[in-house]
């Protein structure tokens, strides 16, 4: 497709300044079967420009016809939905159905959300003699991962639509193409012309410029915590908002008043969605110590019983992880966790005996880990369990919190004592007893995890400055 080895700026695809390509791999087969352009800063500064011009218009745009925007945004997502699942799971290795339900689908969602938030969303409201009112942040740069790809697009560029930002996106070159069919989506639905800008690239050729430059006033990062310090380090100079959602380690506390069969496959599960590749992924699962024989053998049953393989298969529940990268470091973490000493229960290194090619990895559980070990602390970003014992509530809180972490946790227990065993944990986000995703609720986390929020209200509230004009009435 020609659009791949062009940019979308100022509301059309335009050439590259430089020849740079770089092949797409799917990580089913290791075998290319794309290429894209890759930008440079002359092309970072072009669609810096673009959103820049296009601000100064689409920043006095009413309500009314953002919103118009966004529906129209959403009825061409849902009329491409398949397409873009398809080419996710081609380029990142989800199982096709969960990459058209899920990881498509979610953009469709957060759009929505961010309908119904901005329906009721103060952009002016009365403090006295005083008018409170929410403006545009600017021009914002993102800087979105390859795991999730559409969702964090889509959950950045929808609140930025609705406040009137104008922007410029660098997807992961890791996974691109799912965000070229998205800027076409954008086109076809009447976004103004440079008002969303799209440049491939890598870090350093595209996303330091975007970080660094003055005419960007709010950069919107997801990614690891090691790139979202350099990001931070990047924009430090500009004084620019910096909006972060990294990494994690959740922890998924059992209590003693949970069901610990339909607790503990629950988790296997949650760890395992997506290859593992989850920044929120429960992958760390505290159960009662006198339980602990018990649970390992039902982490055992459950992870042997996933079917791993091709994505185009129904059947198939884990495909592979989304790059050789990728593979190659959770294989050294598994080996990691076999050399300091924790029992492994299932899975270990390597490929799945039945599958020759590809980034598979064999779904994994660790037990007798504690929380000093290496498997316990990193994030692994694969489908890798540990399984940790605690002999009481307090402890387990303390194991909880002992982290650089603090994105996401989970409790499975009698509601009332999960509702308290909720307060005590430092992350952003906690969800109780298997509790359906809530598209409103914030997302973001504490610590190392990152800093503002995302989704609905959240998200709107993260794209606007607020000005206080003093004396506008009596």
């Amino acid at each position: 497709m020609d659009r791949y080895l062009t940019f979308y700026i100022d509301g059309a695809w335009v050439d590259p300044a430089t020849d740079a390509r770089l092949a797409v791999v799917d990580p089913a087969t290791e075998r290319p079967f794309a290429e894209i352009a890759m930008g440079s800063a002359v092309d970072a500064e072009r669609a810096i420009a673009a959103a820049r011009r296009a601000f100064a218009s689409f920043s006095l745009t009413s309500r009314e016809e953002r919103l118009a925007l966004l529906e129209r945004i959403v009825a061409v997502l849902k009329r491409r939905n398949d397409e873009i699942g398809d080419i996710i799971s081609r380029e990142m290795g989800a199982p096709r159905r969960m990459a058209r339900d899920e990881q498509a689908g979610i953009g469709i969602v957060h759009f929505e959300e961010t309908i119904r938030a901005m329906g009721a969303f103060a952009f002016e409201y009365a403090q006295g003699t005083t008018r409170i009112v929410h403006e545009p942040v600017g021009v914002v740069g993102m800087i979105t991962p390859w795991n999730w790809p559409i969702n964090q697009i889509a959950c950045k560029v929808a609140p930025a639509l609705a406040t009137g930002c104008t922007m410029v996106l660098k997807p992961s070159e890791i996974a691109p193409l799912n965000a070229v069919l998205f800027a076409e989506v954008l086109h076809e639905a009447g976004v103004p012309a440079g008002v969303f800008n799209m440049v491939q690239g890598d870090g350093p050729g595209v996303g330091t410029v975007l970080a660094s430059h003055p005419d960007i006033d709010m950069v919107s990062f997801t990614g690891s915590t090691r790139a979202g310090i350099a990001v931070a380090q990047a924009a430090a100079p500009t004084v620019k908002r910096v909006h972060q959602e990294l990494g994690g380690k959740s922890p998924n506390i059992v209590l003693a008043s949970a069901d610990l069969a339909a607790a503990v496959r629950s988790g296997v599960s949650r760890c395992f969605a997506n290859s593992g590749q989850s920044c929120n992924a429960p992958t760390r699962l505290l159960v009662p110590a006198g339980r602990m024989e018990e649970a390992v053998e039902i982490a055992r049953q459950a992870a042997e019983a996933v079917r791993v393989g091709d994505p185009s298969d129904p059947a198939t529940e884990l495909g592979p992880v989304a790059s050789r990268a990728q593979f190659d470091k959770i294989q050294g973490l598994i080996l990691k966790g076999i050399e300091e000493g924790a029992t492994l229960v299932a899975g270990g290194p390597g490929r799945p005996a039945h599958l020759e090619a590809g980034y598979y990895v064999r779904p994994t559980v660790f037990a007798g880990v504690t929380n000093d070990m290496t498997v316990a602390r990193e994030e692994i970003f694969g489908p890798v369990l540990s399984i940790l014992g605690y002999r009481s509530e307090d402890e387990a809180a303390a194991i909880a919190n002992d982290t650089p972490y603090g994105l996401a946790s989970y409790i499975q227990g009698a509601p009332d004592e999960a509702r308290a065993f909720a307060r005590r944990l430092r992350t952003g986000i906690v969800r109780l007893n298997e509790a359906p995703w809530d598209g409103a609720a914030p997302f973001g986390g504490y610590k190392q995890s990152g800093n503002g929020r995302e989704y609905g209200t959240f998200g709107l509230n993260e794209f606007t400055e607020i000005k206080g004009i003093v004396g506008f009435g009596d």
